[in-house]
């Protein structure tokens, strides 16, 4: 059976820069007070005329490029994001159309921040039982346009950013590369700690006048109560994938975690004994990107060196649903 390999990755990001300092012209808040508890400096927003499948392309590209493939060589199509360019269809449809690859399947997935792991674990499925021998898989999100950007939602608001990542997965032959394991989880008990509650098709109309002027349209977060699962269950996870491909954390040469936040990462990096220099960060400079957080990470790390050839490299994600899930690669 073959496995999984990553051929190519890249990321984009929107232009338009939107730092702490901007943040205290909209909202009550400082600098100070959101670097203290997510470590974010800035983040980046999209401007008019950006959509969501035009940063997934964008970040596609780089990944094709890098690759050694032209959008003809493209047969599956997994696209992991919360949103879409309109309510439906989902935004893989949107891709395939700017890559111009007409029938090739394009699949959706909405699992928040661990969407582009359980899109993975989909793409290593399919590549491991032949069925396909060149997917590509997106994480991307705009949540910079779903965001309450008064007072009323700061601590929500503060956090997210916009972006893409993309990796071309083809198959190898070679048992000891590419993805080694996959693990999801889900615990739906928790959905209503990580949400926004509308619209919803329980709402009839489903969206009103009524519904717009309340706050139920926005995100919302019990802060505490998910950064205490959070930090319980990236250990737990990360372990769960070296022990079932046979290795130790000290084995590792990467971890790279769901940009949630600085404090996380940090917690996380203590319970696994790990320094910080194995734990991947970028969320000082685009905040939480949620399903594209993985992607831009892994895009960023292989163009400064610190992914390269042969390196054992940790995925890791939490987040809404509650989701939390890893894979193990050797690069």
């Amino acid at each position: 059976m073959r496995n999984a390999l990553i051929s190519g990755i890249g990321h984009h990001v929107p232009d338009r820069v939107v730092t702490n300092f901007d943040l205290e012209k909209m909202m009550d808040t400082s600098n100070e007070w959101i670097l203290e508890r997510t470590g974010i400096q800035m983040r980046r927003w999209v401007s008019e005329g950006d959509t969501l499948s035009g940063l997934a392309h964008s970040a596609a590209i780089k990944a094709l490029e890098m690759a050694g493939k032209k959008p003809g060589d493209i047969q599956f199509i997994i696209f992991a994001s919360l949103a879409s360019d309109h309510e439906f269809p989902g935004g893989g449809c949107f891709l395939q159309e700017k890559l111009g690859i007409p029938g090739v399947p394009a699949m959706d997935i909405r699992n928040a921040c661990s969407g582009f792991l359980y899109g993975l674990s989909v793409a290593d499925q399919f590549i491991k039982t032949g069925m396909y021998d060149t997917i590509l898989l997106i994480g991307a999100e705009i949540q910079s346009t779903s965001l309450d950007l008064t007072t009323r939602g700061r601590d929500v608001s503060v956090i997210f950013g916009d972006g893409a990542g993309a990796a071309v997965i083809i198959p190898t032959d070679n048992k000891e590369k590419g993805v080694l394991t996959t693990h999801l989880h889900a615990d739906g008990r928790f959905a209503n700690k990580l949400w926004a509650d509308a619209p919803s098709v329980n709402d009839n109309p489903r969206i009103s006048k009524e519904l717009v002027e309340t706050d139920r349209i926005y995100p919302k977060m019990e802060g505490r109560f998910v950064f205490k699962h959070a930090v319980s269950r990236f250990p737990e996870v990360i372990h769960e994938a070296l022990a079932a491909a046979g290795y130790s954390k000290d084995d590792l040469d990467l971890v790279i975690p769901h940009q949630a936040n600085s404090r996380i990462t940090e917690a996380v990096a203590h319970q696994l004994r790990l320094g910080m220099d194995k734990m991947y960060s970028n969320i000082e400079r685009y905040g939480n990107t949620t399903a594209a957080s993985i992607p831009i990470a892994m895009s960023e790390a292989v163009e400064q060196g610190l992914i390269k050839d042969n390196s054992l490299v940790c995925l890791a994600s939490f987040g809404a649903g509650f989701t939390w899930a890893s894979a193990l690669i050797r690069w």
